[in-house]
């Protein structure tokens, strides 16, 4: 997956949900299972919104990106570091908060419900 979202991909969590339910949580008895198990839980939640929302979202970014005449985020933070961008500027700035929402529609969708814009 590309930007907007950051490593580790779902594939890359996936894999480690996976081992980790299989080497640890599976051959583990007691009350940290419910902990692990909870984790496990959000984890994959992430990856589903993740591979739901994902591709949307970059051939959005990919558009937003565009429009500011840049072709992918180091080549933004590159302008905005050497003054060819103004981070103040308000098509900038939507871009970035557009980014962070996305970000956080798959990461944590419930701290947009408490936070909206």
């Amino acid at each position: 997956m590309a930007a907007p979202h950051d490593n580790p991909t779902a594939a890359e969590l996936t894999e480690a949900v996976r081992d980790w339910l299989a080497d640890d949580v599976g051959t583990a008895d007691g009350p940290p299972n419910r902990f692990h198990l909870r984790v496990a839980t959000n984890v994959l939640d992430i990856v589903a919104r993740e591979i739901e929302l994902g591709p949307g979202q970059v051939d959005a970014h990919a558009v937003r990106l565009e429009q500011l005449g840049v072709s992918d985020d180091r080549e933004l933070a590159d302008a905005i570091r050497s003054g060819a961008i103004d981070y103040r500027d308000e098509s900038v700035r939507s871009l970035i908060w557009d980014s962070v929402v996305d970000k956080l529609a798959v990461a944590n969708p419930r701290y947009l419900e408490r936070n909206p814009r």
